[in-house]
């Protein structure tokens, strides 16, 4: 969880921990690290020099502020000292949390300091700059400059948007936004939580359901794709954003695809186990693509356990043809208009048809597709279009 100052971030991880979640709030750790008698704090003294305590030996707070706020060499300094104890004592806490526990990280600067995709859901609290003027003012004993001033040093509301997988307003009453919470807890963060423990994906619809194209999917996907690649470490060859949901303009179903490209289904495996920590699982069975060359080219599949963002991710091997064709699927349509139409008009027909399952709709697809990469395949030739 994160946002701005002043957007009431402290509200919802109270209501948060009334419904038995089990908060660790950073802004308390980086506290702690530097308290008496602490290395942290003998090496911020190194650094900062002994102006930087107050008469009971302790860290003068207001003082290494002002050292740091105008000053960003300072306040990077600052950072490598308590930035890394945060994280190793957030990891300790983390490890000591019951194994059913929904953990919430209250985390200030999660945008700022790059974090976002080592968490499972990135949840932002959000209010107008008006509003958190007058509170920081009201209630922390700042000047209008001074509290223009922090909300100026922090990341953008834009910013903290495009980190967003889910977002709470805190504009209204106290009322409303426990309501938010509530519905949060209750509708995203316990099923959630019991989804990825039990490794089971979240709940869909048996048919297909088409959506009008969403402009953020492209954002949606880069979201999790970060945390593919944080998870997966140095497995994949390549990641990227497939399907439906990657062309613009183009309905679909609102799931995410995405395709991860290994070395071989030994290498998917331990990724696919490694993929739990983006809140995805792995799927049973035996999964595979149907080659155009009459060929059954195995893959392994993992799927969303959370229920606010379906999405499929692909885990195939480099020498299958699959992970080739839909990129150059991809890349054509993006290109050519006339084919997103055709394949707009084909996917409402069947959807709108009769049929008991997503893997019969996909079925139905077929001969289009094959048809749609025989035209892709004449226009890379054409263009010298690689994947």
């Amino acid at each position: 969880m994160t946002g701005g100052i002043g957007a009431g971030k402290s509200e919802v991880a109270r209501r948060l921990a009334d419904h038995s979640a089990f908060v660790i709030d950073a802004d308390q750790l980086a506290r702690e690290v530097v308290a008496p008698g602490t290395e942290g704090l003998l090496e911020v003294v190194a650094a900062f020099g002994t102006g930087m305590l107050n008469r009971d030996g302790g860290l003068d707070r207001a003082a290494l502020a002002a050292a740091v706020f105008d000053d960003p060499s300072a306040r990077r300094k600052l950072e490598a000292i308590v930035h890394p104890r945060v994280r190793e004592r957030t990891r300790q806490l983390t490890e000591a949390a019951p194994p059913d526990a929904i953990v919430v990280n209250d985390v200030p600067l999660l945008v700022e300091t790059g974090l976002a995709a080592a968490y499972h859901l990135v949840v932002v609290v959000e209010a107008a700059a008006t509003t958190r003027l007058a509170r920081l003012v009201a209630s922390r004993g700042l000047t209008r400059e001074q509290a223009e001033a922090r909300i100026r040093a922090q990341a953008s509301d834009a910013d903290r948007r495009a980190a967003a997988d889910g977002l709470l307003t805190n504009d209204r009453t106290l009322a409303d936004l426990y309501a938010a919470v509530d519905a949060t807890w209750r509708g995203r963060l316990v099923p959630f939580e019991a989804n990825l423990r039990h490794r089971r994906r979240a709940p869909r619809p048996a048919r297909a359901v088409l959506v009008a194209p969403e402009a953020t999917w492209p954002a949606q996907a880069e979201r999790l794709i970060a945390r593919i690649r944080r998870a997966a470490a140095d497995g994949p060859l390549r990641v990227d954003h497939i399907g439906s949901t990657s062309v613009p303009g183009l309905v679909a179903k609102d799931v995410l695809d995405v395709q991860v490209v290994l070395p071989d289904l030994a290498v998917a495996a331990e990724v696919a186990e490694r993929l739990l920590a983006a809140g995805l699982v792995r799927q049973p069975g035996d999964w595979w693509d149907n080659g155009w060359d009459g060929r059954r080219h195995p893959k392994l599949m993992t799927m969303n356990a959370d229920p606010g963002r379906a999405a499929n991710v692909h885990l195939r091997e480099v020498s299958s043809p699959a992970w080739r064709d839909a990129l150059l699927l991809r890349d054509w349509l993006r290109a050519t208009p006339s084919g997103v139409e055709e394949y707009a008009a084909r996917k409402r027909d069947l959807a709108a048809r009769p049929h008991d399952s997503i893997d019969a709709y996909a079925e139905a697809k077929t001969p289009w597709i094959a048809s749609a990469l025989a035209r892709a395949d004449a226009w890379a030739a054409g263009t010298g279009w690689r994947p």
